[in-house]
């Protein structure tokens, strides 16, 4: 009842009793936004402008992306506390991906800061949106800046260690561990993430001198040649970790240390199980297959490991290295082939389709591209003869039969376009595509049918014109 009767109180604008009775209501539902944003108006008409800025701050604590609580505390801090008007408006703006007007924000918000910690905290929330938005070297310096400051955490070193790690600096960011354990912060996090990165750096020995952890010590241990020991610690893992991603990578690596290539990538298999289409899985693969001396499937998956991280032209040299040494394969023919297409090379992805077609003459995916390709340099002639390929294997293929029919009509075989039509409705079951494929007919048979087929496309075209 209490609801029903604030809301009459403020209809009646009798505001002190709609926010009494509001007040009794947020008693029994207090994560109800609406009531807090109810409490929120009320309070700023009647001018209790610090009671309002608490409500719309418990809506935030609630539910970060309320712009309506973000409006209102901009509006309420912009002439009473300029640190908190640009703190605000910064969130906002990086909650909006708007984050160059976020990183203006936060760098005036820093001029209005009252202390040290305030402005710590500022400059940290700063940093983070240069690395957000790609600016790595102002996220460096304001890291650089604050562990100047007085008010030092731990994150913050681990933060700017993660920056140098990202972009390769192995050296920087193990200063900054360093710098971290000389200010105090000799914990845990930071002692593993130092080893961890000394373990990147090539400095194993050093690595397993701080680790605490028994999967590091053993990847440790791998790295120095200590591969017994090393397989003595893994052995004594307990069976709940067995199945961690972190062990099947470390138990692959023993077998690859101790030159079992058929183990190792059992092992790979695993991890595979439990991490399916890992960047990781394929370059373990590609490393055991160079053991093993296999050109062939190391080439092949360091393919496929390049195509996970995005890198096409580096995925493409691996998978023509591979096609050198065998062309058999079509599962990778067609994987280069589709590489070809997508990085817009069409007409050498073309090679590809055409050696699928040698190796499986009724491969229907290769025929259609190579169709497909053909249709585009307007050689409709050559491009039938595929399809009709398809056709042969499988005169129910209406896809097919449908995409034959059009090209028939663009080689002015409109007799041989009326027969496939035909053939089309007879299997057809959509009622919309039969009678669109009906009129089709009926417009061709009403034009006259024809045999002469002028299958001459552009390229026959330009042929002329040389001859000429």
């Amino acid at each position: 009842m209490s609801l029903q009767l604030a809301e009459q109180f403020e209809s009646n604008e009798q505001y002190n009793e709609a926010l009494a009775e509001y007040k009794k209501e947020l008693e029994h539902n207090p994560d109800d936004l609406g009531i807090l944003e109810r409490l929120g108006h009320i309070s700023l008409i009647l001018e209790k402008i610090d009671d309002a800025a608490n409500y719309y701050n418990e809506i935030l604590k609630k539910d970060v992306t309320n712009a309506l609580a973000y409006e209102q505390l901009i509006s309420i801090y912009a002439n009473r506390d300029k640190y908190k008007y640009y703190i605000y408006r910064g969130n906002k703006n990086s909650l909006e991906g708007k984050l160059d007007f976020a990183i203006n924000d936060f760098k005036k918000a820093i001029e209005h800061c009252n202390d040290g910690v305030q402005k710590a905290m500022t400059r940290l929330t700063l940093a983070n949106l240069y690395r957000k938005s790609g600016k790595t070297m102002k996220a460096i310096d304001e890291f650089n800046m604050l562990l100047e400051g007085e008010d030092l955490h731990e994150e913050m070193f681990l933060e700017l260690a993660d920056i140098y790690l990202s972009e390769g600096a192995y050296p920087s960011a193990i200063d900054t561990l360093n710098r971290a354990k000389q200010k105090g912060f000799d914990t845990l996090n930071v002692n593993e993430g130092l080893a961890n990165i000394y373990l990147k750096n090539g400095e194993a020995q050093k690595a397993l001198d701080i680790t605490k952890d028994e999967l590091l010590k053993i990847q440790c241990m791998l790295e120095l040649g200590q591969v017994k020991e090393a397989y003595e610690k893994l052995e004594k893992i307990p069976d709940e970790f067995k199945k961690h991603p972190r062990y099947l990578t470390l138990n692959a690596q023993y077998y690859y240390s101790a030159k079992d290539w058929d183990k190792a990538l059992e092992a790979v298999e695993e991890y595979n199980k439990v991490v399916p289409n890992s960047p990781l899985t394929y370059q373990m693969n590609a490393l055991i297959y160079e053991g093993k001396n296999d050109e062939y499937n190391a080439h092949v998956n360091w393919g496929r490991y390049y195509i996970l991280r995005k890198d096409v032209d580096m995925a493409t040299h691996e998978f023509l290295n591979a096609v050198q040494l065998n062309d058999r394969d079509t599962d990778l023919l067609f994987e280069l082939a589709q590489l070809l297409t997508d990085n817009g090379e069409v007409d050498h992805a073309s090679e590809y389709y055409n050696r699928i077609v040698e190796l499986e003459p009724e491969n229907k995916e290769a025929l259609t591209k190579l169709a497909q390709y053909k249709q585009g340099l307007g050689d409709y002639g050559t491009a039938a003869k595929y399809l009709e390929k398809i056709i042969n294997s499988n005169p129910r293929d209406l896809y097919t039969l449908k995409e034959l029919g059009m090209t028939y009509e663009k080689m002015k075989a409109t007799s041989k376009a009326c027969n496939v039509y035909k053939n089309y409705l007879e299997h057809a079951t959509d009622p919309s595509d039969i009678k669109i494929i009906q009129d089709k007919v009926a417009k061709l048979e009403s034009m006259g049918l024809s045999d002469a087929e002028d299958s001459e496309g552009l390229i026959d075209k330009i042929m002329k014109l040389f001859n000429k």
